[in-house]
C-alpha cells in the first residue's frame, strides 16, 4: 500500500497597479508564495516576461525542486551506501525555449553537484549514487524532460 502525500499552498498576485489587467503592460507580476509555517516566498516572472528580477521566478522554482530533491535523495542514499559526505554544492542549469506564440517548455536541465566525502569513502560508490537517484526523486519522476548529471566527487583531506 503506498502512502498519499498533499501539499497546499497559497499563491496571491501583488501586482495590481489600480488598472488591473486593463492590457498586458498594465500589471506587475509579483505574487507571493505562502504556505502554513513558512516565510513567503517573493515571486515574479522572468524579466524577459515583464518580472522583477529581485525576485523568484516559476523556471527558477522549478530548476530548485529538481535540485533539492536530487540532493535529498542523494544524501539518503550516500548514507544507505556507507558513503560519507561532509559537503554538497549544486550549481544546476536549465534550459528553456519558447515559441513565437509565447508558449514554452524546459527543454533540459542538468545538475552540477560538486559533492565532498571523507578518505574513508568509496568516489565510485559515490558517484554511483548518482545514477540511482532519478529512479527515486519525486521531481525528476513528475517532469517530462531530461534531467541530466554531471557531478565531482572531491575527498576531503
Amino acid at each position: 500500500m503506498s502512502d498519499i502525500h498533499s501539499y497546499d499552498l497559497t499563491i496571491t498576485w501583488t501586482g495590481d497597479r489600480g488598472r488591473g489587467t486593463a492590457t498586458y503592460n498594465a500589471f506587475g507580476r509579483d505574487h507571493l508564495v505562502e504556505a502554513d509555517g513558512h516565510e513567503p516566498i517573493l515571486g515574479s516572472s522572468d524579466p524577459a516576461f515583464r518580472g522583477d528580477a529581485s525576485r523568484w521566478n516559476p523556471e527558477e522554482m522549478l530548476l530548485a525542486s529538481l535540485s533539492q530533491c536530487h540532493m535529498l535523495w542523494y544524501l539518503h542514499l550516500a548514507a544507505d551506501a556507507e558513503v560519507v559526505v561532509t559537503g554538497y554544492v549544486d550549481r544546476p542549469h536549465g534550459v528553456m525555449s519558447t515559441a513565437a506564440d509565447g508558449s514554452g517548455q524546459f527543454d533540459r536541465v542538468t545538475l552540477r553537484p560538486r559533492v565532498t566525502i571523507t578518505a574513508g569513502s568509496d568516489v565510485e560508490a559515490a558517484l554511483l549514487v548518482h545514477h540511482r537517484v532519478p529512479d527515486f526523486c519525486f521531481i525528476a519522476r513528475s517532469v517530462n524532460f531530461p534531467v541530466d548529471h554531471e557531478p565531482e566527487i572531491v575527498v576531503a583531506e
